[in-house]
Order: structure tokens, then C-alpha cells, then sequence
């Protein structure tokens, strides 16, 4: 019975919530732990589950030292699990809905400087194919705020130049227009009418993706992250880099010169506001020095 309603749950997460394969990857794995679990304490049916069966199974969860957030996760993709059980009638309980745990303190997104985004931007060579690409997918990020993921399935046809937008495909498979300005537009026009070009002839496939490695095939996300931490490694800079912080760096800056949280939640494609307000908390220096300045009673004459 336990595969088969894991069956079930899969085909669900495919078809009615199109999640993506490392999403359905995360549920199932949680999923089979508890499973393991149950057989172990001698429980042959999900109907068995109480809420003294979830109490010893967060034990032993926290026995094997897993941290909070590991635990978190866990405990949300049973819930989710359940949920989908009681409406296909399969239990009649969900016993995770009784159960409440501590949310993590979400850590302030890194971001970098826009010193060091400049210090970024003058480090390709755009004589060469590869430092035109390079450019291009510095740009592209900086400029759309776009996920790694989303970068990396961009296709010639997604891209508007007349209108300088892009039509970008993100998580749940929702599709979302962004905008791009002149720097970017200039670098993707470069990279696209020559160096895609002398890429693409060095493959045997004619791909319509937008970047492409040097063997002229589509460039992978573990790809587009090499990329980015030469180019951090060319400017002597201490910092690591990572695709999200250059998303980070958008959303900030962003915020920084005054846009407001609601464009911003829905450029990053964000589907509630709470996870856009974690920018909020690093722009927090700019408002105070903003106050400052322009309260007539902030400060004594």
C-alpha cells in the first residue's frame, strides 16, 4: 500500500502542481523515510498514523542530528502527503496538521556592491566567443533578476528585442514577462550575432538555446556556475559567487532606488510577498540615512 499511494502522490505533484523533478525528488525522499520509519515501529497502514506516531518519528529524526530546517521540510512534505490522502479518501486524518515547529530565522541575502558588479562587468574579454557568452549571462542575470534555472532554458524565440523583454519560464511552469535594459540588450546582441554563431558550428545540433558551451551544445546550470565563479576568481575578488546572489543583487538594488516591493515580488516571480520582504531587511541602512536626512525632527540643530 505505501508504494502505491506514493504512486499516487507523484502523478499528482506531475500533473495537477507541474513541480519540478528536484521538487517531486524532495517529496519522495521524505516520503520513504517515513515509510522506513513506519516499518521499523511495526505500522502497516497509513490509517495507523496518529499524532504520537509523528511525536516519535520527529525523535528520531532529531536523534539522527538532522537540523531544524532539514526537519522543517520534512514534516511539510508529510503534511502535503496527508493532505493529498484525505482528499483522495485514503486516511481520514491528517496527522501532521496538529504539528507546529519553530520556522527558521531566514539568513539576509548576500548581495554584492555595485562597485564589484563593476569590477565583474570590465573582466571578460569580448573579442572571444566564450567572453562575449560570459558577458551576455552576467548581464542577463543582473538585469532580470532571473533564477539560474531559468537562464540556462532560455531559447532565441523567448527573447524581444523590439520591446527589450524576455519571456522566462519559471517555477510551477508559470510564464512571466521581464524586462531588460541597454547594457544587457547590447551584450545578448553581441554574444547572439557572433559568438553564438561561432558556438554553434562547433556542435552538430541546431539548438535554439541562448547559451551555449564551447562545443557549441546547450550550457547547463552547473555550467552557467562555473562561469560566474572564474569570473570572480579573475577579479582577485574574496567573495564566492552564486547565480542567486547576482538575483539577490537585482532585487536590492532595486529596492535601493526606490521600487516598490509589489514590481519587484512579481519581476522575480514570486508567488507570495513574504518571500520578496527578505529584501527588505538589507535595504533597512538606506532608509535610516534616508530619515536622517529629511525628518525635521530626527535629529537636534
Amino acid at each position: 500500500m505505501f508504494s502505491q499511494c506514493c504512486k499516487l502522490f507523484k502523478a499528482y505533484l506531475q500533473i495537477e502542481k507541474n513541480s519540478s523533478p528536484y521538487t517531486i525528488k524532495y517529496y519522495t525522499d521524505d516520503i520513504e523515510t517515513f515509510f522506513n520509519f513506519l516499518k521499523k515501529e511495526g505500522i502497516d497502514h497509513l490509517n495507523a498514523v496518529d499524532y504520537h506516531t509523528v511525536r516519535l518519528f520527529l525523535t528520531d529524526l532529531y536523534h539522527e542530528q538532522l537540523s531544524r530546517k532539514s526537519v522543517s521540510r520534512k514534516v511539510s512534505s508529510l503534511r502535503s502527503f496527508y493532505k493529498f490522502l484525505t482528499r483522495e479518501n485514503i486516511v481520514a486524518t491528517n496527522p501532521f496538521q496538529q504539528v507546529t515547529l519553530p520556522k527558521p530565522t531566514k539568513p539576509i541575502p548576500g548581495f554584492f556592491y555595485l562597485e564589484e558588479m563593476e569590477a565583474l562587468f570590465k573582466m571578460n574579454d569580448v573579442t572571444t566567443p566564450l567572453g562575449q557568452r560570459n558577458q551576455a549571462i552576467l548581464e542577463t542575470l543582473y538585469a532580470t533578476g532571473i533564477r539560474v534555472s531559468e537562464c540556462q532554458q532560455l531559447e532565441l524565440d523567448q527573447i524581444d528585442f523590439s520591446i527589450g523583454t524576455v519571456l522566462v519560464t519559471g517555477k510551477g511552469r508559470k510564464e512571466r514577462y521581464v524586462p531588460f535594459g541597454q547594457y544587457a540588450a547590447d551584450a545578448l546582441k553581441m554574444y547572439i550575432d557572433n559568438g553564438r554563431r561561432e558556438l554553434l558550428n562547433k556542435g552538430n545540433e541546431n539548438t535554439k538555446s541562448v547559451f551555449l558551451n564551447a562545443r557549441g551544445k546547450p550550457l547547463t546550470a552547473r555550467g552557467i556556475r562555473l562561469v560566474l565563479n572564474k569570473m570572480v576568481e579573475n577579479t582577485a575578488a574574496t567573495v564566492h559567487i552564486h547565480p542567486h546572489k547576482l538575483r539577490h543583487s537585482f532585487a536590492t538594488h532595486m529596492l535601493n532606488e526606490g521600487a516598490d516591493l509589489r514590481s519587484v515580488q512579481e519581476l522575480l516571480g514570486h508567488e507570495n510577498l513574504s518571500s520578496t520582504q527578505i529584501y527588505t531587511h538589507v535595504t533597512k541602512d538606506r532608509l535610516r540615512n534616508v530619515y536622517m536626512k529629511s525628518h525635521p525632527r530626527a535629529k537636534r540643530e
